[in-house]
């Protein structure tokens, strides 16, 4: 059974118990298939009320099987084993009921639903009742004298009652769960039975733009440069009206508009000989007098009045390119390329000179170069230059993000295009015996360490094998291993 359907069926034979309509509450506790504890209880406190002791006792046996150490559903069914004149298992069931008190003076069951707080005084008296009925008077008396003992609310009257009915020989009444308290289904619970409607209803969103021809679910769009100009034929009158003059806002709710402005007329309605109209985004009042409609005749006139309002229109003509600098030229009259060679050039004509030492001396820090280096990507970083070779490999490493053993680097020869291991050979121990003019090229790749080693198994993989962690090796199905 769906739990949701449950707390529908517990909540209608609630309510129903709430207006006394007991039979009604039975129908719908009689439809939960998969019962709980709780469900359970409000069946018996049901057949309580019906007068049904014997159902009753049954359908809290069920509530005990499903919770034995439920306190208020052995002080229940001691009371129910009273009114079935069972005494022997009403005194087993008080007993049941004071160990589950676990030496409490009250229990408030209020979270679990029923508004009740079942107190110890009273499991005490319902043994006395049972004492009572099995003419054990002295023994009913001492339990009642141990009762008065205990606090709770309600103790005193009660049991000063009881006292004198065992002093007259007379039978006590058990005590009961108060008819129509029971088990509820939590309010969040029920609150979820009913339907949400999350996406809420559809609204129309109408433009305030005069024939706004778009139709779709955008959010707010920006407006084009511009006005729009509705579509009338010759003759018709248009909403768009031309300022004769300029006019400055004198009071609250006034525009200020320039002369020879196309405003939107938003209404008409006179009000003082001012009317509502639109400019530049803005509502506001303006002295009708001031207006004029917009017709073929002043239409060639605005055409010459630029748009005060509105997204400008893009640049028409293509921006300057930036002027190169004398940095940029004396980059260019010394490339970084090691194997391009170097020269000076003339100084005839009106070409102008650039000296080799103004080239040298770059904006850069005295003692260090700028190492350009190839790799999927391009990137540049500024070490001395007497940095040596391991060094400069492990930077480069670290700004890879690879092993510095994976990584080679490469330098190519003046005149050559071949690119030479950077090993310590020729007699090169550092950067500075690359680098030219403060800058040097490098070319890193990535290669194998065990490229040249000896195969000794070569293995196939059966199966996928995600890593799980740094030290696991990933493979996928038919993919050779060495």
């Amino acid at each position: 059974m769906l739990y949701i359907e449950l707390i529908r069926l517990w909540d209608e034979a609630v309510q129903a118990i709430d207006s006394r309509d007991w039979q009604g509450a039975l129908t719908k506790l009689n439809q939960i298939t998969d019962h709980n504890c709780r469900t359970l209880f409000v069946v018996a406190s049901t057949h309580i009320a019906l007068g049904q002791v014997d159902l009753a006792i049954k359908a809290l046996d069920h509530v005990i099987a499903k919770d034995s150490c439920l306190a208020v559903g052995f002080f229940q069914r001691a009371a129910a084993h009273m009114m079935a004149n069972r005494l022997e298992e009403a005194l087993a069931d008080c007993i049941w009921a004071q160990k589950y008190m676990r030496e409490n003076p009250v229990i408030d069951y209020k979270q679990l639903g029923l508004r009740y707080k079942m107190y110890s005084w009273q499991v005490l008296y319902n043994a006395a009742a049972v004492h009572s009925r099995l003419q054990q008077w002295d023994k009913a008396r001492e339990i009642l004298m141990a009762a008065s003992q205990e606090r709770g609310a309600g103790r005193s009257n009660l049991i000063d009652t009881a006292l004198e009915a065992i002093s007259r020989r007379e039978v006590l009444e058990p005590l009961l769960v108060p008819e129509g308290e029971v088990f509820r289904p939590r309010k969040q619970e029920v609150d979820q039975l009913k339907p949400r409607d999350f996406l809420g209803e559809a609204k129309v969103i109408t433009s305030l733009i005069p024939n706004d021809d778009f139709r779709g679910f955008d959010p707010l769009r920006p407006q084009k440069p511009g006005y729009y100009e509705p579509k009338v034929e010759d003759g018709q009158d248009s909403r768009y009206m031309i300022m004769k003059s300029a006019y400055v806002a004198k009071g609250a709710g006034e525009l200020s508009v320039p002369a020879g402005a196309e405003v939107f007329l938003y209404s008409d309605e006179d009000q003082d000989g001012l009317a509502v109209l639109i400019y530049d985004g803005k509502r506001g009042l303006v002295p009708s007098f001031l207006l004029e409609p917009m017709g073929k005749k002043n239409k060639g006139k605005n055409k010459r009045i630029e748009l005060a309002n509105g997204i400008p229109h893009p640049p028409a003509l293509t921006p300057p390119n930036r002027p190169q600098g004398p940095s940029q030229r004396s980059l260019e009259l010394h490339p970084s390329n090691a194997g391009t060679t170097h020269t000076t050039p003339s100084t005839t004509g009106n070409s102008t000179h650039i000296p080799t030492q103004k080239a040298q001396t770059s904006p850069q820090e005295p003692g260090s170069a700028i190492v350009k280096v190839h790799y999927t990507y391009t990137m540049a970083l500024r070490v001395p230059l007497e940095t040596s070779f391991q060094d400069l490999q492990d930077k480069i490493a670290q700004k890879l993000g690879q092993p510095p053993m994976n990584v080679r680097l490469r330098h190519r020869r003046n005149g050559t295009r071949a690119l030479t291991p950077l090993n310590g050979d020729d007699r090169l121990d550092s950067l500075e015996g690359v680098a030219e003019y403060g800058r040097a090229q490098i070319w890193c790749q990535n290669e194998d360490p065990l490229v040249n080693r000896t195969i000794l198994y070569q293995m196939v993989a059966l199966y996928d094998y995600n890593a799980q962690g740094p030290e696991d090796l990933e493979f996928s199905e038919g993919i050779e291993r060495f």
